[in-house]
């Protein structure tokens, strides 16, 4: 790949002495600016097989504020892909200007197409991709959030022979690719927790598909109302953290993920002794596009 990762380091989170507990993050939001985190492992594989196979152009889907969308926009631009964003919601193709993740993805030159959100449910079907490739012509397809084999191999990275040592490895769940990959190159010992972003107990299914191992478990209490719901309390907690670790968390994934860790800390879910390493997934570029919907409702702003 042309641009050249930064190495992600495991933060110490100064805890309470009467928690009995160590915790880490893994900064994998320092990756890179723009293509942070898990979206640079999801994309990393994919990039080298489109290159490899000799297309120019990706294709992917997403939302108005998808962290993928801003990624794919960028590692297009960086390695010389022209890309196309596929977005739900035909109502936005007036408001580019308005959204910061999708206005950034244009400055990369990305181009779009804005559909329904009934069309978008059949994004998959042979005849909605046929219709694209008529009209776009040839493009290498990446899913939506990234999640395929070839991303669970670059996710599968994310944990090194030094993160051995960890009891409990942390991470927040969207299509359940990110963890998958954790699942597959963690120890047997380690238990994989899940933080799923969405309501319901469906990415069991999803997970079950590519992770190869058993030692994992969804913790679903934490996704605030589902994805992309914020309340006054996780606004709080992630100003807090920010202020006080100075560690930036998402408002959708990383934000409910570590507000979660801490309460299972507070209600002594771990044992005495344990290392705990949380696995900071970037998607920081999604903050501005939710204090602009926080404004709105006359709600606190996201430092």
């Amino acid at each position: 790949m042309i641009f050249k990762p930064e190495h992600s380091v495991n933060q110490h989170v100064n805890l309470p002495n009467e928690s009995g507990v160590e915790l880490y993050v893994k900064r994998e939001d320092k990756i890179h600016r723009f293509v942070s985190g898990n979206k640079y492992r999801k994309l990393k594989y994919n990039l080298l097989e489109a290159e490899k196979l000799g297309f120019n152009t990706l294709l992917t889907f997403g939302g108005a504020y998808s962290n993928h969308i801003a990624a794919v926009a960028s590692a297009g631009r960086n390695l010389g892909f022209n890309t196309i964003g596929i977005i739900r919601g035909e109502e936005l193709f007036d408001k580019i200007e308005n959204n910061a993740t999708l206005r950034f993805a244009k400055q990369c030159g990305m181009q779009f197409k804005f559909v329904s959100r009934e069309t978008y449910r059949n994004k998959t079907s042979e005849s909605f991709l046929k219709r694209l490739k008529e009209k776009f012509g040839v493009f290498y397809t990446i899913p939506e959030g990234g999640t395929n084999a070839l991303a669970i191999k670059g996710c599968e990275e994310i944990l090194t022979d030094k993160d051995k040592t960890f009891d409990y490895v942390c991470c927040a769940v969207g299509t359940g690719g990110t963890i998958s990959g954790i699942i597959n190159s963690s120890d047997t010992n380690q238990q994989i927790l899940g933080f799923p972003a969405l309501k319901g107990d469906f990415l069991k299914e999803d997970i079950s598909k590519f992770a190869t191992k058993s030692n994992w478990k969804l913790i679903t209490e934490y996704h605030f109302g589902g994805y992309a719901k914020i309340n006054n309390e996780l606004i709080s907690f992630i100003n807090s953290f920010k202020k006080d670790y100075e560690i930036p968390l998402d408002p959708v994934y990383t934000g409910k993920m570590m507000f979660g860790i801490f309460d299972l800390i507070e209600k002594n879910y771990f044992p005495k002794g344990s290392k705990i390493l949380a696995i900071h997934t970037g998607g920081l570029q999604g903050i501005e596009g939710m204090n602009s919907i926080l404004k709105k409702k006359n709600l606190p702003l996201i430092a």
